[in-house]
């Protein structure tokens, strides 16, 4: 036996329940792992809700670090006592200990804390995805980041900074504002008191940003699209205020040929090269210190509702880990 938050309906965060769960042997290809940390993302919350369903009863959790246990059949790339983590699923993660495809595992090296490893793999395989992969940044260029000082966020700004772009930023506080630039943010936006529209088009003296990172949603969508440049890249990738509206494609075109792409991670690690690609760029900038994890809260596993409950209300900044 082994506990777990479990829920059998979408809904407010009273529908996360602490239960205890039955725990077999790993199966054929699979490894079992106990967690010692595991990352809280933005998307446990819209799980939890209904916007991304699941078939339910249900686990919540993408992305743990732990040490294996044992291992089925046919499993040879690892051994009892490996600290293993996985970024992006199998879906389940809140749980003490559980069973999971050896494919979907990597290996932690020493170099990096199962702490941060369970606080930045998901999160910095989504800003290498996106920054590398989809539209790769290159030096020079300057970008629009929205939630700069969130937990995707304060990774984005670490990145973007390696790289030698200029980051603009928004952020809702200037405690968020001090912290952003801390971490690499060049130009910061409270975009509560200020026209962000407007601050982008004046710091780039009219020209625009060729690319927009967006998790807000609904509330900073049409605003992004005004900041593009002709040919710019739309990124949103969530939905912190709310889903965004349906978009005729005749208004990107209106807009300057803009182009528009709703990316998940996992279709960006679906193969084990892309895995392994991922996660060993996340972890060569840890190691060389351009990239480091700011987890200003921990909860304990069986907390998991108050920790939905601060990050839905945007109480957290950076990174939040749940404790088993």
């Amino acid at each position: 036996m082994t506990k777990a938050i479990r829920m059998e309906a979408f809904g407010g965060t009273d529908v996360l329940k602490w239960q205890e769960i039955d725990l077999g042997a790993p199966a054929v290809g699979e490894v079992q792992i106990r967690h010692t940390a595991i990352g809280l993302n933005f998307i446990d919350t819209y799980h939890r809700t209904g916007l991304y369903p699941l078939p339910l009863p249900a686990t919540p959790g993408l992305e743990a670090v732990g040490v294996v246990e044992a291992m089925g059949e046919g499993v040879e790339s690892f051994k009892v006592g490996d600290r293993v983590g996985y970024p992006a699923g199998p879906i389940g993660a809140y749980v003490e200990a559980r069973n999971i495809p050896a494919a979907k595992l990597v290996k932690i090296p020493d170099s990096v804390s199962d702490e941060d490893a369970a606080a930045l793999m998901l999160k910095a395989c989504t800003v290498e995805a996106f920054v590398e992969r989809l539209y790769p940044v290159k030096a020079g260029e300057t970008v629009l980041l929205h939630a700069a000082a969130g937990g995707v966020g304060l990774i984005a700004c670490q990145w973007l900074s390696a790289i030698g772009a200029t980051v603009i930023g928004t952020v809702g506080s200037p405690e968020k504002a001090e912290l952003a630039k801390a971490h690499g943010c060049t130009h910061t936006v409270l975009y509560r008191d200020e026209d962000f529209v407007a601050r982008v088009k004046d710091i780039t003296n009219g020209e625009g940003v060729p690319v927009v990172y967006d998790s807000v949603g609904k509330a900073t969508f049409m605003g992004s699209l005004e900041c593009l440049k002709r040919r710019g890249v739309m990124v949103t990738f969530g939905n912190a205020t709310g889903p965004v509206d349906p978009v005729p494609p005749a208004l990107l075109a209106q807009k300057g040929s803009l182009m528009l792409t709703r990316p998940v991670l996992m279709d960006y690690v679906a193969t084990r090269p892309e895995l392994e690609h991922s996660t060993s760029r996340v972890f060569e900038m840890i190691a060389s210190g351009k990239l480091k994890a700011r987890i200003n809260q921990r909860f304990a596993l069986k907390d998991a509702a108050e920790a939905h409950k601060a990050l839905e209300a945007r109480q957290t900044s950076g990174q939040t880990i749940l404790i088993p």
